[in-house]
């Protein structure tokens, strides 16, 4: 299913979880400038939405997730994880309290398992879910003028959308369809995502950018993601990860007073008792060449101590990357990262290949 917005220009298409989504529609560095110094309007439709109904709709989403969603009043939201039952990271998750339910929604690669996951735990007699992916679409305007496009966009005042907390919400009324504008801390830069139902996005989109936001594709998110330091999942995280290896606790993921949910002994045996033995550093490299994912990162005695996860390049930052690195690690420590290079594929062509890194902390600095 493609979630392309109309446009005249000419995007790059891409695939993420079996969803068309586009890479850029022109220059990513002038789409990354845009984001940097006035507005870019992102098409976020990729994720997978799905909304929980009914008085109990939050108790349930809570006995899924490490946040505590029962504390939640309508108009508020958090992040969270939902978990295996040993703790693993199933999907990393938006939650939205509204009036009569709760909408959730999931990252591309891990919709599929949350959307199984609220089918196995939520008995729809007691809380009806649906998925409502195809009836929604989601548009994301961030930026330092981000909040002048969004007041123009949904009569909300400026300051009214400023003092939101992340993740919290208003529903506004615009020609005849309600929509979900929510304040989103993705990005190190303000922002906001507009819930809409399908058929209003175009013409959204449209005025977006007579407002003066620059379309923008994943390739210009993904390199403000890494510098923001957040993990994606499928590609940083997976169900093989720990919460707190992902850094949840410095996203405000994770609650330690909540009640029972899936998975809460490893959380909990992990913060209380222990620690997790890698987590989620950001490192740096000389030059512009992006690194390359999947090297794996050794200290001087040559030692593996971590693996590289997403890779960009960035306009202010040059080679960066996120990367699991063992806790013994610590930030400003030099590294080198490892990996075979060669163009036929076979075992003759392959070569070692290898480049000194530094290991940032998380978001990085400018």
């Amino acid at each position: 299913m493609s979630t392309r917005p109309a446009t005249e220009m000419s995007p790059t298409i891409g695939d993420v979880g079996g969803r068309s989504v586009v890479l850029a529609y022109g220059s990513v560095a002038a789409e990354y400038e845009a984001l940097q110094t006035r507005a870019a309007v992102f098409d976020r439709s990729h994720r997978g939405r799905l909304r929980v109904k009914g008085p109990r709709a939050s108790e349930m989403v809570t006995g899924m997730v490490t946040n505590d969603v029962s504390a939640l009043a309508p108009g508020q939201g958090c992040y969270a994880a939902a978990l295996t039952a040993k703790g693993k990271i199933v999907a990393d998750v938006r939650v939205f309290v509204e009036e009569d339910g709760v909408l959730v929604d999931a990252p591309p690669r891990a919709a599929a398992a949350w959307a199984a996951m609220v089918k196995k735990f939520v008995n729809p007699r007691i809380a009806p879910h649906n998925d409502e992916t195809g009836a929604l679409r989601d548009l994301g305007i961030f930026g330092v003028t981000a909040r002048h496009v969004v007041s123009e966009l949904t009569g909300v005042q400026s300051p009214a959308l400023t003092a939101l907390p992340p993740y919290a919400h208003v529903s506004v009324q615009l020609d005849g369809a309600t929509m979900l504008v929510a304040k989103v801390p993705e990005l190190e830069v303000e922002g906001f995502e507009l819930i809409v139902p399908a058929d209003s996005f175009t013409a959204l989109w449209t005025r977006a950018v007579a407002a003066g936001a620059v379309p923008a594709g994943l390739e210009a998110w993904d390199i403000a993601r890494v510098e923001a330091g957040r993990p994606e999942w499928g590609l940083d995280m997976d169900d093989n990860t720990i919460p707190q290896e992902a850094n949840f606790d410095a996203l405000h993921a994770i609650s330690y007073t909540k009640g029972c949910y899936v998975g809460q002994e490893t959380v909990a045996r992990v913060h209380f008792r222990g620690h997790v033995n890698k987590h989620l550093r950001g490192i740096r490299a000389a030059g512009m060449d992006p690194l390359r994912s999947g090297a794996t990162l050794h200290d001087e005695a040559g030692n593996q101590v971590g693996d590289v996860r997403s890779t960009v390049r960035s306009p202010r930052l040059g080679a960066i990357a996120l990367a699991m690195i063992r806790r013994e690690v610590e930030a400003g420590a030099a590294l080198i990262a490892r990996w075979t290079t060669g163009e036929g594929g076979s075992a003759e062509d392959a070569a070692p290949a290898e480049r000194r890194v530094d290991v940032a902390v998380l978001p990085f600095s400018v």
